[in-house]
């Protein structure tokens, strides 16, 4: 019986074509199917959607330390971070859930992930310390300056000028007036 040979190149695409399909299933006995001595092994693993598929597979068998070590050992473009991301969190969580014995809360979910955060590899480094943008918090910043209740006509301009919606411009007040609430009794 002869066997098929692909090359690196349609071994990839045919693991991108999978993971989007999210049959995870068959992307995993498409990835076992693979012989062990593949004529092209070396550039099967420089394939960022090979990587990425083996990650995803090991994710969806429960097998975190191997996705773990796919993630830390190899270089991922921009556009796989998100998804790489939302594995290594995920993982992260199910591992504590299991530890605790019960479902993680918000401060639970904080804790796992300032105690395990992204590597280099699925991490531009960038903090993201500010949801919106700097010229839009110094916006609201002036609006809030002259009127810390704005109404809501006020509220639909601001979120025009923002591309905020006007229940986020809403929050952002609620939030910096609790902020100054807040600083005004500790400077008591």
């Amino acid at each position: 019986m002869p066997s098929l040979s692909f090359t690196a190149t349609q071994v990839a695409a045919v693991c991108e074509t999978l993971e989007e399909s999210g049959d995870i299933e068959r992307l995993g006995r498409f990835l076992w199917s693979l012989p062990v001595a593949h004529p092209h092994l070396k550039d099967l693993n420089k394939h960022e959607a090979v990587v990425r598929a083996r990650a995803l597979v090991a994710f969806h068998l429960g097998n975190f330390r191997e996705l773990y070590a796919l993630i830390e050992c190899n270089r991922f473009s921009r556009a796989s971070f998100p998804r790489l991301q939302a594995l290594w969190l995920e993982a992260h969580y199910q591992e504590a859930e299991r530890l605790r014995g019960r479902p993680l809360g918000p401060v639970d979910k904080y804790r796992v992930r300032k105690k395990f955060p992204f590597p280099r590899t699925i991490w531009d480094g960038e903090q993201k310390s500010h949801c919106f943008k700097e010229r839009t918090r110094s916006l609201l910043r002036e609006a809030y300056l002259q009127d810390p209740y704005p109404n809501p006509s006020r509220k639909r301009e601001l979120a025009q000028a923002t591309t905020l919606t006007p229940t986020q411009v809403g929050n952002w007040f609620k939030n910096r007036r609790q902020r100054d609430r807040a600083a005004a009794i500790k400077n008591r």
